[in-house]
């Protein structure tokens, strides 16, 4: 199993180009199920969870193609309105393929998704709001088994901003005769980017990026041409990485104004950012300034993805740093790992106490889930010493050829 080997101490100066989003490109390849057609994405990154997303599309029926990161799906040929339980378990996101089926065959069939332990993440609310437009639907033996002659738009109130919901509601919804209303829609931008991208293959959406959505069903979607958003989350790590090693950073196809809560943060710790419309500069300073407070929020808030690498940043800081994670239970598994490096931190339920020492220790960790890997991946780089990280096929859940764009700024990092 591949393990990533960093010599830390190395200050990174240099530009990393920000690939495409990860969760803006799952949903609207789930999307491209709708409309028996072509559609032509562009910037998808080649991830182990994006693969695993054109493993259903194949699956369904659909032929899929990629050129570069240009990703083409036909899905002209899709029949099949069942995802095996290996599938459905690769990753959390697949449970967005269900929208997109029921739309298209009216039925579907699968197991309860897979994806990172981060603790409770029911999809009740995906299912309270598919009853609500009509579809039944039976739980048993872990399978999901829904259909129905039609879906019947539906005012939908979510009792929490679940982005999955919100996206598999819109991918529903999109084909149903009358208008269905979201309120209390996730805000995040990847929502902006699935309306955008149903949106050209001829769906009436409007309101993404707001508390409420509307969608005005259409009787059918035509094929589609379109480029992903860049992945913030990324971007955020890369400026994690720049502050907890040092140096001057320029990172490239990013949209400043996805990032405003991670790029406030920044200036707290002591960050000089120079920005402009599609790039970040950042220069770190000589030391960490803590922050007093990051509570991770749905969008526009901070998000519960840059959390753990801002965390390893952080227990460098000239002080003590607090964190309160609103999101997940368990999204702290890192903290033992980057403890065995010589951070201190202290958790409590939610909290998470983080007091920052004068160096870290390169140590022989883990990587528990995807962003708990980058927070190790920040924490080698600034670490004295060698750092070994195992498991890090979660960190390629998210990020493509990570060792390479580090490498190309300066660090010293392979892959074994």
């Amino acid at each position: 199993m591949d393990k990533l080997v960093i010599e830390g101490g190395k200050t990174l100066e240099g530009a990393a180009r920000v690939h495409g989003a990860k969760n803006a490109v799952l949903p609207i390849l789930a999307a491209t199920v709708l409309n028996s057609g072509e559609n032509i994405i562009h910037g998808c990154p080649d991830l182990k969870d994006v693969r695993s997303s054109i493993n259903i599309l194949r699956h369904l029926g659909c032929s899929v193609h990629r050129d570069g990161d240009t990703l083409t799906v036909n899905s002209a040929g899709a029949a099949n309105c069942e995802i095996q339980e290996e599938l459905m378990h690769e990753m959390r996101s697949s449970v967005i393929f269900l929208g997109a089926i029921l739309a298209r065959f009216g039925r579907a069939v699968t197991s309860l998704p897979g994806g990172c332990e981060l603790g409770p993440r029911p999809i009740d609310l995906h299912l309270k709001a598919f009853r609500q437009m009509g579809i039944a639907i039976e739980e048993e033996h872990g399978y999901i088994k829904c259909h129905c002659d039609k879906i019947t738009p539906a005012a939908i109130h979510l009792d929490f901003p679940s982005v999955g919901a919100t996206e598999n509601i819109m991918l529903a919804a999109s084909l149903a005769e009358g208008t269905t209303v979201i309120t209390n829609a996730a805000k995040e931008p990847e929502i902006v980017d699935l309306q955008d991208y149903l949106n050209c293959m001829g769906a009436k959406i409007d309101g993404a990026g707001t508390s409420v959505i509307q969608i005005d069903g259409v009787k059918r979607l035509g094929s589609a041409e379109h480029t992903v958003i860049p992945d913030r989350i990324v971007a955020a790590t890369y400026l994690s990485c720049g502050a907890a090693a040092g140096g001057t950073i320029e990172l490239t196809n990013v949209i400043p104004a996805h990032m405003e809560a991670v790029l406030s943060v920044a200036e707290q710790y002591g960050a000089k950012l120079y920005v402009s419309q599609d790039r970040i500069v950042q220069v770190a300073p000589q030391r960490l300034s803590p922050v007093k407070m990051i509570r991770t929020q749905p969008h526009p808030g901070f998000p519960t993805d840059a959390q753990s690498p801002l965390m390893a940043a952080l227990t460098l800081a000239r002080g003590t740093s607090i964190f309160v994670e609103n999101i997940f239970e368990s999204r702290y598994k890192h903290v033992y790992e980057l403890c065995r490096m010589g951070a201190d931190i202290t958790v409590d339920g939610r909290l998470a106490v983080v007091r920052g020492v004068g160096a870290l220790s390169g140590a022989n960790v883990c990587a528990m889930d995807l962003r708990g890997g980058a927070a190790l991946v920040v924490a080698g780089l600034a670490a004295q010493g060698r750092t070994t990280i195992s498991d890090v096929y979660h960190i390629d859940r998210g990020y493509e050829n990570l060792e390479d764009t580090l490498r190309g700024i300066g660090a010293v990092i392979k892959r074994e």
